[in-house]
Formats: structure tokens, C-alpha cells, sequence
């Protein structure tokens, strides 16, 4: 196998077609197909669907595209160590956050150091930022919720506690706490499965012995917001994530300790690659 063949169609995965592989690695579109061809015959696989609508990664391609995710990262750290011995002049960080508020603040503070790294950020919740770590797609994440890895390398960097978001009519408006067993009959709007926030306050809940009435199930803070609004129910935010509005009021939760943690996050076996490194460093001087 050609590591050009490879990198053909580490491009056209990434990409999702020929015309826009082919116009990031500059190079034709029959070069581009002659080379994924060529790599099917020789070990006489199927890489690709090829159908009316473009191309979709067979089983084979997508255990390939995991495997050259990593490649291709190995190789990007290894071009910027050469290009950049003597400092962090360029190059391009990964992050992935569960929110935008802690992130922009670490990235607030590493962006004046390090002007020259160039940040991506991706949203989503913490278990799709582990699995996105893991894939080699992000290459640090700030998440909400972190359960012990040996493959991740973890610290620490700020504790919320979680609270109410209701409508400024509700009747829990007006008070500072309730418990949670008055949540029982409440219509609840809650975030996916993955979500943080969520998991706090069931876990909270079901050591209450109180059952949730979910009323629906939202997958962002933007959308459970307008349903709060809307007075479609009441929902439970980190309270650093709230953002005041005259139509919302926060209640806190009075009877149990409900928080979420925010960790950052990174493979433990690349926390020495020099970005990577840069910003968890960034962070420990934040905490």
C-alpha cells in the first residue's frame, strides 16, 4: 500500500466526495479515483458505496478511516514538531465542549499566548466528546461529566451547582429553593440521555425516591430554553450556563447537592504533544 493511495482516501472519508478531496490535496479527480481503485484491487475490498448520491464508507472503509484518523493525526504532530521546535508559532488545536462558557474562557486565555494556534471547537455532550477523543477527531475536550479512563488523562477545573430553569409565572418563581420531592408531578424538559445536567439531577432525584415526569426530551440548552419560555415545562441547568432573562427565574434546589464538575480532558498517550500540552497547562494555571 502507497500512503498516497491512503491519503486519497483518508480525503475523500474525510470529505465525503471525490470534487472536494480532490481540490483540498490539489490534485485531480481521476488521480483521486485511480488511487482509491487501485487500493481496492490490490487487497480486493470494497471501500466505498458508490451510488447516485455520492459516496458512503463501507464497513471496511469506516474500520480503514479510524484507523488513518490516526495516522494522519501522528503525522500532523510530527510535521508541526519539525516545523515548530522552537516554539508554538503555528498549528491547529481540536477542541470539543459541552458548552461554550468554559471552553471560550480557557480559550481566552491561551489564544494571547499562543496566537498562532489556530482552535476548531465542537459541540456535544460528554459522551460524545469522549468517543470523539477516542477516534482521534478532537484532541482536547471540556466535559461535564468524566468517569475514571486509563486511556484519558483528566484535570479538573470547575464545579456548579445545578438549578431550575422555570417561567417567570410559575409558582416556584417567586421562592429561592424547593425539594425534590415537589418535582414529582412537575412536567420536566429534559436534555438527551447523554447530558450532564440530566444525569445529576435523576441521580438526585432517584436518591429521593422521586420519579421524573419527563414531558420531553430537548437536545440543546438553546431549545430547552424557548420550551421554558413556552411553558412547556420546567428543566434543570447548570447555573454558570444560565443566562438572565426577565421571562426566566432560577430556583435553587434545596434538599440535595446536585453539581456538575467540568474536566478537561485528553488521551493520556498524546499529553505530551506539544498543543495538547500547551493548553492543559493553560488550564492548571486557570484552576
Amino acid at each position: 500500500m502507497r500512503i498516497t493511495q491512503l491519503r486519497s482516501f483518508h480525503a475523500v472519508a474525510h470529505h465525503g466526495s471525490v470534487t472536494r478531496a480532490a481540490q483540498a490535496l490539489h490534485v485531480s479527480q481521476p488521480t483521486m479515483t485511480t488511487q482509491i481503485r487501485a487500493l481496492e484491487e490490490t487487497y480486493g475490498v470494497e471501500l466505498f458505496y458508490r451510488h447516485g448520491r455520492g459516496l458512503t464508507l463501507t464497513p471496511t472503509g469506516k474500520a480503514l478511516y479510524s484507523v488513518s484518523l490516526r495516522i494522519f493525526s501522528d503525522e500532523a504532530e510530527a510535521l508541526g514538531l519539525l516545523k515548530e521546535h522552537g516554539g508554538l508559532r503555528t498549528g491547529e488545536l481540536r477542541l470539543g465542549a459541552v458548552g461554550p462558557h468554559h471552553a471560550m474562557e480557557i480559550v481566552a486565555a491561551f489564544q494571547p499566548r499562543y496566537p498562532g494556534i489556530r482552535i476548531s471547537m465542537r459541540p456535544g455532550n460528554s459522551e460524545e466528546m469522549i468517543e470523539s477523543l477516542l477516534a482521534y477527531r478532537t484532541d482536547v475536550a471540556v466535559l461535564a461529566r468524566y468517569h475514571e479512563d486509563v486511556r484519558l488523562h483528566a484535570v479538573p477545573y470547575r464545579t456548579h451547582p445545578v438549578v431550575l430553569l422555570v417561567p417567570r409565572t410559575h409558582r416556584f418563581a417567586r421562592r429561592r429553593s424547593v425539594k425534590l420531592v415537589e418535582l414529582a408531578d412537575e412536567p420536566m424538559l429534559m436534555r438527551e440521555p447523554g447530558s450532564t445536567t440530566r444525569h445529576a439531577l435523576e441521580a438526585a432525584m432517584q436518591d429521593a425516591g422521586v420519579s421524573p415526569t419527563v414531558a420531553m426530551e430537548i437536545g440543546s440548552r438553546e431549545a430547552i430554553r424557548e420550551a421554558v419560555i413556552l411553558g412547556l415545562g420546567i428543566a434543570a441547568v447548570s447555573a454558570r450556563e444560565h443566562t438572565p432573562d426577565e421571562r426566566l427565574a432560577t430556583v435553587a434546589i434545596g434538599d440535595a447537592r446536585v453539581e456538575t464538575t467540568t474536566v478537561v480532558v485528553c488521551l493520556a498517550e498524546r499529553r505530551e504533544s506539544r498543543a495538547i500540552a500547551a493548553f492543559m497547562d493553560v488550564v492548571a494555571g486557570l484552576v
